[in-house]
């Protein structure tokens, strides 16, 4: 039976989290020289200051392209304020721009992306793409890899992605919530959304996951409500519960 088969893109379709993950290092090296007589700024401190500060921007304002270099510099200002430090504004705009190179890197697919959009595609089923952040950024990720081939103009790309997003994008489609499945890495924006609308959902378990991403699950599935390590294990998992 034809599904509607939903896919988030960032770390789940491609790698995302990995290039924050190098830039916050480098953040962190420039912090623990600036820093580096004061006892109070040690590289953990650093990290959950930013870590704090990122993930209240993102509940906010969602996924926003400067909310990330602002939130080194704000974690550059909260440190000078604690340590009496002189700040510095060419430590400021190269913290800026720090930030926003993170966008900048190279779009590189999960292993057998291909494969499986190709599989579920062949397979006859309807596939769509449900992705956070900017229109422009989003695009050129998506562009890059040319998955217009398996998703067409079925692309939904949002600023706040959330359950009101989700119910928005089901509502105004041509969507059977029986057939309707969420897939993505995110516990926060894909698989509470998801379960929330009454649709089947697989949480795509990541190596390391961002904590913004890791909430309690307190709804209670109408559907199937899975959990894959590999994207090459998608299309069984689904053909398997529709033909059970």
């Amino acid at each position: 039976m034809k599904q509607q088969i939903m896919f988030d893109l960032d770390d789940t379709l491609i790698h995302c989290n990995k290039y924050f993950y190098m830039v916050i290092d480098q953040f962190i090296d420039a912090m623990t020289t600036w820093f580096g007589g004061f006892s109070l700024v040690t590289e953990q401190a650093i990290r959950d200051k930013q870590m704090e500060i990122d993930i209240a921007g993102v509940a906010v304002f969602g996924f926003k392209s400067e909310h990330f270099p602002q939130s080194f510099v704000d974690t550059y200002i909260h440190f000078s304020h604690l340590t009496g430090r002189k700040r510095s504004v060419s430590e400021k705009n190269f913290l800026w721009k720090l930030g926003l190179s993170v966008y900048e890197h190279d779009t590189e697919p999960y292993p057998n992306m291909e494969q499986t959009l190709f599989a579920l595609a062949e397979a006859g089923h309807e596939l769509h793409l449900y992705t956070g952040g900017e229109m422009p950024i989003q695009r050129r990720k998506i562009e890059k890899l040319q998955l217009e081939r398996y998703f067409d103009t079925r692309i939904y790309i949002r600023r706040m992605k959330n359950n009101d997003s989700l119910e928005d994008i089901l509502s105004n489609g041509l969507f059977n919530r029986e057939l309707t499945w969420m897939i993505g890495n995110s516990i926060r924006t894909d698989v509470v959304p998801a379960l929330t609308a009454g649709i089947h959902a697989i949480h795509m378990r990541a190596p390391s996951e961002w904590e913004f991403n890791v909430i309690q699950i307190n709804v209670e599935p109408k559907g199937a409500f899975l959990t894959l390590d590999h994207l090459k294990d998608v299309p069984d998992a689904i053909h398997q519960y529709v033909n059970r």
